[in-house]
C-alpha cells in the first residue's frame, strides 16, 4: 500500500479519454500509436501488424474504414489490441463527451495507416475528412506513416504517384510497397510492406 494520497498511475493509458495529472507521465511516454486499416486485400496483415506491435509495447488504437469492416470483422482487432476498435462514423454517439476524432487526434504519438488504398491517399490528398480516420489525420499533430497495398498499376498511376508526392512535401513518410504476388494473380509491385519493415519505421518515430 502506498502512503495515503500517493497518485495512482495507471499501467495501461486510454488515449480516447482526457488525461489527467496523474497519468500524464504515463500516457504522454511516446509509446501510443493509432493504426488506421483502409480496405485492402492486405488487411489480415493488419492482424500480425497489430500482434507484432503490442509485443514492442506500444498502445495501439485501430481506426477502420466503412470499406474495411467489409473484409474483416473490427472485434478481430478490438481482441488483438485489447482496446475499443474506433469505426468510420463520424457522427456515431460517442462513449464519453469528448469529439472523438478529436481527442484520438491529441493524444496519440504517430498515425500508421497499413494497409493504404489509393483511395484513402487520394482522399487524405485532397483534405478530404469524411470518415473518422480522415478527420482524425487533419485534426492531428502527430506523425503520419503510410504503407500502401493496391494493384501494381494502381499505384504507378500518375494521379496515384501525384497523391503521395503531395502528402510527402507535407510531411507524410511512407513505406513502400513490395514486389510479389499480386490480388489479380499476377507478380508485380504493390504487396504491402513486410510486417518487420514496418514496424521498424515505426521505431524510428516512436
Amino acid at each position: 500500500m502506498g502512503k495515503k494520497g500517493k497518485n495512482i498511475i495507471h499501467s495501461r493509458p486510454n488515449f480516447g479519454r482526457s488525461v489527467s495529472t496523474s497519468d500524464k507521465s504515463i500516457v504522454r511516454s511516446g509509446r501510443r500509436l493509432i493504426l488506421g486499416v483502409s480496405a485492402s486485400i492486405a488487411i489480415y496483415k493488419a492482424c500480425e501488424l497489430v500482434r507484432r506491435l503490442k509485443e514492442c509495447g506500444f498502445t495501439v488504437k485501430v481506426i477502420m474504414t466503412k470499406e474495411a469492416e467489409e473484409l474483416i470483422r473490427p472485434i478481430v482487432f478490438s481482441s488483438l489490441s485489447a482496446n475499443k476498435v474506433y469505426r468510420a462514423g463520424i457522427f456515431d454517439e460517442p462513449d464519453t463527451w469528448e469529439i472523438e476524432h478529436v481527442s484520438l487526434a491529441q493524444e496519440t504519438d504517430l498515425i500508421l495507416i497499413a494497409p493504404a488504398t489509393a483511395n484513402i491517399i487520394a482522399r487524405l490528398a485532397a483534405g478530404i475528412c469524411d470518415d473518422l480516420l480522415t478527420c482524425t489525420v487533419c485534426a492531428s499533430k502527430a506523425g503520419v506513416l503510410i504503407a500502401p497495398a493496391m494493384n501494381e498499376i494502381m499505384y504507378n498511376n500518375k494521379i496515384t504517384q501525384g497523391n503521395i508526392a503531395k502528402l510527402k512535401s507535407c510531411g507524410y513518410k511512407f513505406i513502400a510497397p513490395r514486389k510479389g504476388m499480386l490480388a489479380c494473380g499476377k507478380a508485380g509491385l504493390g504487396c504491402l510492406a513486410e510486417t518487420d519493415d514496418i514496424v521498424k519505421e515505426v521505431k524510428k518515430y516512436l
